[in-house]
């Protein structure tokens, strides 16, 4: 083979190196991105999306005179119907022990709570920033867990005090909104019992074989009950301010956007990416509550508000991120 010939092979062979290293490198991200991750992902975003839709359906029916456990019976027993009809065509048994149904009625009872706190939050402060100091749960889980002798890292005491920062931030009034303190109690309130629940689910080992859908079901169930009871005590009039097409339309909303598919969308987020990962992504409900309080209901958005806003999500997120699964 003479000189010329073997400069040409091997420059022939640098090319074919060359294109599959090139190939290697654009193919490599690809292989990277796992199905878990295209699943994953998108279902924690909607997650998160979904659940701060609240006040897009609650607050008019509010304004329309409703009450709030009519409003949150509706809710629940609208959600456990679709609940029930998937776990039907899932074939998934209801049957549970007398244990279980016992912490299952404290879940009832705590998930009920959040949401009575929440509505009654929206009489008092603007419906973005309720679902925003709601979010502040993920801080009180990690304090409640400190008294579970789980201690938690440096990086979680960080995102403790710059929490607590950004929600002292927000509640400082200024000239354009006057931000009541009862309504920063009560949401407070809603995010403080939400975390009660979160704690249970997770440490709970009598429930641990129950899937999230039964779960769900029943926590509802119970408040279904709970305020069909309440209302049926009371002088309110179940279908009081719920007249019209669209008021039916607002509660069927409620119960499928930010409670079946919120739910759902949660925990197919949770097993495919992980607990960690999923929660990161709840950073859209408060985002998503403030654009919805500012665009449909004309809710002022403050400076103090956004710093306070930005400061603790910011500080939850790197709490979460710098937690392991």
């Amino acid at each position: 083979m003479t000189v010329q010939e073997q400069e040409f092979y091997s420059v022939i062979n640098n090319q074919k190196n060359t294109y599959k290293i090139l190939r290697f490198i654009s193919i490599q991200p690809m292989k990277n991105i796992s199905k878990n991750a295209i699943i994953g992902y998108p279902a924690g975003i909607i997650t998160g999306i979904t659940y701060g839709l609240n006040p897009l359906f609650g607050v008019p029916l509010m304004k329309e005179g409703a009450a709030i456990e009519s409003i949150l019976f509706f809710r629940y027993a609208i959600a456990v119907l679709f609940l029930g009809g998937f776990l039907l065509l899932s074939r998934q048994s209801f049957k549970i022990s007398w244990k279980q149904a016992g912490v299952l009625l404290i879940l009832g009872l705590l998930y009920t709570s959040s949401s009575v706190f929440l509505f009654e939050a929206y009489n008092y402060i603007a419906s973005g920033l309720a679902t925003t100091i709601i979010f502040l749960y993920p801080v009180l889980v990690a304090i409640i867990m400190v008294f579970l002798r789980v201690v938690p890292s440096w990086s979680v005491w960080l995102s403790i005090i710059l929490t607590f920062v950004g929600v002292v931030i927000m509640t400082q009034s200024d000239s354009t909104q006057t931000i009541n303190p009862i309504g920063v109690i009560l949401s407070l309130g809603s995010a403080l019992v939400y975390a009660l629940f979160i704690v249970i689910i997770n440490r709970s080992k009598i429930i641990s074989n129950i899937s999230n859908s039964l779960l769900t079901f029943y926590a509802l169930t119970v408040g279904a009950i709970i305020f069909l009871g309440k209302i049926t005590l009371s002088d309110i009039h179940i279908t009081t301010g719920l007249t019209g097409n669209m008021a039916w339309l607002n509660l069927v909303g409620l119960a499928i956007l930010p409670t079946v598919v919120s739910t759902a969308t949660l925990a197919i987020a949770t097993r495919n990416i992980g607990a960690t990962k999923a929660s990161v992504l709840g950073v859209f409900e408060p985002v998503t509550a403030i654009l919805i309080g500012t665009v449909v209901f004309g809710e002022a958005l403050t400076t103090n508000i956004i710093v306070g806003i930005l400061l603790s999500i910011t500080a939850i997120t790197f709490m979460i991120a710098k937690t392991k699964r």
